[in-house]
């Protein structure tokens, strides 16, 4: 029987769907794939190896909203909670890149957006990865030029970019559409309001040029948009219960859970005690971020563009798991994703032994727990 249109559609998008940290960190930060040691912090005397381990290999993005890890590998928590095994890090660009490393052993724990993990555990019949712990919420917006868009009802009829067909960003806009009531092809982008899929590195100059009126994108884009002039019409925070949704989470390979898992919760303790030192010294710890992205690739942000994006991000250990769920229902009702199995997908028992150890609040799974 041949594949029908619908049919071509899900299966071009079962790799696409995976690629909201393309987006993220499309900046012009890092390489694919580039191994790193800045940030690495002498081991302390005395210290001693968690798990026979020499090295714990650790994935992010260099992007605002990895804050947690770019924080904790610059104030050296990681390596703090690690003692003499060594914390080693590789920056990426693309989630599926990130995804293989993890499933390849080039990484065991990985800082991630919610599409690629979802992609990443259903690809693997739910036996790569596990979600086990939250990191940021929040940091997307829709920008706009004022000129040609001065309400939410003027976007129909207007060229409004995201970053990537399928990734994150898309799938939230094409659901806000579909709320308007208004018609657009998922796959072309085409109907009531034109969606530009365009690389965040682009995006910028794109507006410029005025080959677009507008971004549903993430920060620090959507600051470098205003930058140039745009407005904020939207907050994608201000469509979500409590204004939290996830935006990064933490992922580990079932592997290496299964078979180092003082090693894992020692990360998990690093991130505990980065965010609770971000959410503490705001000032310094975006300071800390900006930092690591100029060690990690030369760049840094100007304080015009850092300093909205990094105040639009919570940076939280809860990993939000209603929300996530919610993205991936989206992704199906925009015809983007088959509907995925994600029972299993988070295992929050090390975060919740971290939070319980510390005096917090234990996150929950919503039922999408490991058994």
């Amino acid at each position: 029987m041949p594949a029908t249109r619908s049919t071509h559609l899900r299966r071009g998008l079962a790799v696409v769907a995976s690629l909201p940290l393309l987006a993220l960190a499309a900046c012009g930060y890092g390489s694919d794939s580039k191994d790193d040691s800045s940030g690495q912090q002498k081991v302390a005397a005395g210290a001693e190896k968690i798990d026979g381990l020499d090295s714990v290999k650790i994935g992010y993005f260099g992007n605002l909203t990895h804050g947690t890890a770019l924080v904790g590998v610059n104030k050296g928590f990681f390596q703090k909670a690690l003692g003499a095994t060594d914390a080693k890090y590789q920056i990426f660009n693309a989630g599926p890149s990130e995804i293989e490393a993890l499933n390849s052993g080039a990484i065991d724990i990985g800082w991630i957006g919610p599409s690629p993990s979802i992609n990443g555990y259903t690809k693997s019949d739910g036996k790569s990865l596990r979600i086990i712990g939250g990191s940021a919420s929040g940091g997307v917006k829709l920008v706009v030029n004022p000129k040609k868009i001065k309400s939410l009802d003027d976007v129909k009829g207007k060229k409004i970019a995201t970053p990537q067909l399928g990734n994150t960003q898309d799938v939230a806009f094409l659901n806000w559409i579909a709320e308007k009531g208004w018609k657009v092809d998922a796959e072309s982008g085409k109907g009531d309001v034109s969606v530009i899929r365009t690389d965040n590195k682009v995006t910028p100059d794109a507006y410029k040029s005025g080959s677009i009126d507008g971004a549903w994108v993430p920060e620090p884009t959507a600051s470098k948009l205003v930058a140039e002039g745009a407005k904020v019409l939207l907050d994608e925070a201000d469509l979500w219960p409590d204004k939290k949704f996830v935006i990064t989470n933490i992922i580990v390979s079932q592997k290496f859970l299964a078979a180092h898992p003082k090693a894992v919760e020692a990360v998990l303790k690093a991130s505990v005690d980065t965010n609770k030192w971000i959410n503490a010294n705001p000032d310094a710890a975006k300071a800390a971020a900006n930092a690591q992205l100029k060690a990690d690739s030369g760049k840094e942000l100007p304080a015009e563009v850092l300093d909205p994006a990094w105040k639009s991000i919570t940076f939280t250990d809860d990993p939000l798991a209603s929300t996530l769920n919610t993205e991936a229902a989206h992704a199906v009702k925009a015809g983007l994703l088959e509907k995925p199995k994600l029972d299993g997908i988070y295992d929050l028992t090390l975060l919740n032994k971290v939070l319980a150890a510390e005096g917090g609040t234990a996150v929950a799974d919503a039922g999408l727990g490991a058994k």
